[in-house]
């Protein structure tokens, strides 16, 4: 992709505009109005100036927001790998999938974005193993909440009591909540609909698309407005459920991650939700997690940018050993690039998976110890990796104090049972599959590209 416009320091500037402010007006000077109002509609108008600027046409073409344009520009893939649905290999499976996710987001959510070099004097501190092979014993500040309901303390190992809250697993029933209530072939303004009802706050593209939707913009246009955070991550953390309710179909997870992903994101957004729900779809039904990924990349367009992303780092994967390599890596490829952006957290995923494969203890702890937005990162490649090797290949550290209790924040569902959770997945994995191939979701047994 094109290197980034480098930026002026705006940060600093403006930090530097309102220290100078503030110490002009202790000083009692007059007219300290004038160049802040100045300033402030310099940047305003730089911004209107952006907003408008035309895109690369030709790049947009190679790049479609609409389905149908998406998979005129596939490679060929496998489409459909389960003829039905095996219910003893689904349900271990399942289990595996779901159980690694949770572990995966809660390993990473208390050192989220933290620096390799302060988890390794956590760890250090705490006279644990870098990467992690556990959960952490102990994180700092155990008393402040997350998201106003889980204290830190929460995600460690002595003090887990159930799943702890986070926005991770809160989309993951979320997706359930929205195929329970809307069925397999629900809408973009369905998946809207489901926002208004069950989310009380979002973040970055999710909270501007939610703004939206109460503002009465319709869900077709709640992405667009006003959201510079279209190709973030928080679309492909809403992947899973699909994969989940599509076992062994990844072409039918992806149009459901489409459908998901268009309320809020956007060309590498919609992608990185398609790429990774069929990714998800496709472990269930393969024994290398490495092999789902390639067939999830057959579900997006072959020339847009994740898509050259995910075949690069699946390329280099063999001379990344560890996570400060693929830390390395992923900064020198996209220097520039936002620490919430949907294409370097999936290339660290991806080394996650290749450096770990079916070790699901080295592929989360790898994944984490990575960084940047590593509860998110570590959740999607739990998930894969425990849809390949199931309930069964992952150890029972991981999942022993979950307590069959998710701590929840949607609205009116403050807590859910992992039990009744797999129940309600399998029953929509039922419908989905009972239901014949359509035009569009044609069947094919080509493999993947190398």
């Amino acid at each position: 992709m094109s290197k980034y416009t480098k930026l002026p320091e705006f940060n600093k500037l403006t930090e530097l505009l309102a220290l100078q402010a503030q110490l002009k007006t202790e000083y009692g000077a007059k007219g300290i109005a004038g160049p802040l109002g100045r300033a402030d509609r310099a940047l305003r108008a730089a911004l209107r100036e952006l907003q408008v600027l035309p895109i690369d046409r030709d790049l947009a073409r190679r790049e479609p927001n609409d389905l149908k344009g998406i998979r005129a520009l596939r490679p060929q893939g496998p489409r459909r790998m389960w003829p039905g649905l095996d219910l003893e290999v689904y349900r271990d499976r399942l289990a595996g999938a779901f159980l690694g996710r949770m572990a995966g987001c809660t390993l990473g959510a208390p050192v989220e974005f933290w620096s390799i070099q302060k988890m390794e004097a956590l760890a250090a501190e705490n006279g644990e193993a870098f990467p992690p092979t556990d959960y952490w014993g102990y994180v700092p500040e155990p008393k402040e909440k997350r998201y106003s309901m889980s204290p830190r303390e929460d995600y460690t190992r002595t003090k887990m009591r159930g799943v702890p809250v986070d926005d991770d697993t809160i989309f993951t029933l979320l997706g359930l909540l929205i195929a329970e209530d809307h069925g397999p072939d629900f809408s973009t303004a369905d998946v809207g609909a489901a926002w208004v009802k069950y989310l009380p706050y979002a973040c970055t593209a999710e909270e501007v698309a939610l703004k939206n939707l109460k503002k009465g913009i319709p869900a077709s246009h709640a992405g667009t407005r006003d959201n510079p955070y279209c190709e973030w991550i928080g679309a492909d953390i809403r992947a899973d459920p699909w994969g989940y309710v599509a076992p062994g179909w990844p072409e039918r997870a992806a149009s459901m991650a489409y459908r998901d992903a268009y309320l809020s994101h956007r060309r590498q957004g919609i992608y990185g939700e398609m790429f990774f729900a069929a990714a998800v779809a496709a472990a269930f039904a393969v024994d290398d997690p490495v092999m789902a990924l390639r067939i999830g990349l057959t579900e997006i367009p072959a020339e847009c940018a994740l898509h050259k992303a995910i075949k690069w780092a699946l390329r280099v994967a063999p001379d990344i050993r560890n996570y400060k390599q693929a830390r390395a890596a992923m900064e020198q490829r996209f220097k520039g690039m936002h620490s919430v952006h949907t294409i370097n957290n999936a290339c660290l995923t991806v080394w996650g998976i290749t450096i770990g494969k079916t070790d699901f203890t080295r592929v989360i702890g790898e994944t984490v110890a990575m960084g940047v937005d590593n509860d998110c990162t570590a959740a999607t490649a739990g998930s894969i990796v425990g849809a390949v090797v199931g309930k069964r290949g992952i150890p029972a550290k991981w999942h022993k104090n979950f307590d069959d209790t998710i701590h929840s924040y949607l609205l009116g569902r403050k807590r859910f049972s992992i039990r009744d959770i797999l129940r309600r997945f399998e029953a929509q994995a039922g419908k989905v599959h009972s239901q014949p191939t359509s035009s569009g979701d044609v069947a094919t047994r080509a493999a993947p590209e190398k």
